[in-house]
């Protein structure tokens, strides 16, 4: 229970990777905001988490949206004094070829993947700052560090996450206050059900012919699991975790060696 008296809040937390942060969190002894922008899904993590015998509270959330922030961030704020522990999970993801990628599919990709990362961090400092403590976990994805075909979007949102993960690190570094992010490669959520999608749609192939190309984007020849990016993202919000700041941890089976 080394999270024991700690809130943390889980953007995108109704399903997926943030679902298990959120639970994870819960198990190492955090109170938990669960918060995405539609409330039916995360109000079913909040009771899951009840259920474990930690409070928990569902925010609507709507990271493209400053307004939506800000009011997110004082409710948590009037309900629990603020947030210990911020993980960055709210994110979508599109694939087009650069040169039919439009104008609006890029700006989307870039407020809600960058800009709500952003914002949500913004929002949250005052309250680190003013404890002299705190963990920000950016969910990035090692797109963030190596580019591929019809992601081009995609990727320069997770690049530019990872940037905005480490200059900001330094900012904080002297106020017990760390910010890190964790690149996954393909993780068996909705995201990577959608990516199996865009393959059988493009190329004609099966669901197992699908997922088996992802498979072979690492040398574990696998699919990853949520629990195994939460784990990560509860280590890393440990007191134990001081000194690693400014991180981009991958989780990818050795298919990015940096």
């Amino acid at each position: 229970m080394e999270l024991l008296g700690k809130t943390a809040l889980v953007t995108g937390g109704g399903r997926g990777i943030g679902r298990s942060c959120a639970l994870a969190l819960a198990r190492a002894g955090a109170q938990v905001v669960v918060a995405a922008r539609t409330t039916t899904e995360i109000e079913e993590v909040a009771k899951e988490i009840e259920a474990l015998g930690r409070r928990a509270l569902a925010v609507s959330l709507d990271v493209s949206k400053l307004q939506s922030v800000e009011a997110a961030f004082q409710q948590v704020v009037e309900k629990w004094g603020g947030c210990d522990i911020l993980v960055n999970n709210a994110g979508i993801a599109a694939s087009a070829p650069i040169a039919k990628c439009s104008e609006e599919l890029w700006s989307e990709i870039m407020e809600i993947n960058l800009n709500g990362t952003f914002r949500c961090i913004k929002a949250t400092l005052p309250t680190m700052l003013a404890r002299n403590w705190g963990r920000i976990i950016n969910i990035a994805s090692i797109a963030g560090k190596a580019g591929a075909p019809y992601i081009s979007a995609y990727a320069a949102s997770k690049h530019g996450v990872l940037g905005l993960t480490k200059a900001a690190a330094q900012d904080v570094a002297t106020k017990n206050i760390t910010i890190n992010a964790i690149c996954p490669g393909y993780v068996e959520t909705d995201m990577g059900e959608k990516a199996m999608s865009i393959i059988m749609s493009k190329t004609n192939a099966s669901k197992e012919q699908a997922r088996a190309a992802l498979e072979q984007t690492t040398p574990q020849k696998r699919l990853f699991q949520p629990e195994e990016v939460a784990f990560l993202a509860v280590a890393l919000a440990s007191p134990l975790a001081a000194g690693i700041n400014g991180q981009a941890i991958n989780i990818c089976g050795g298919a990015i060696p940096y």
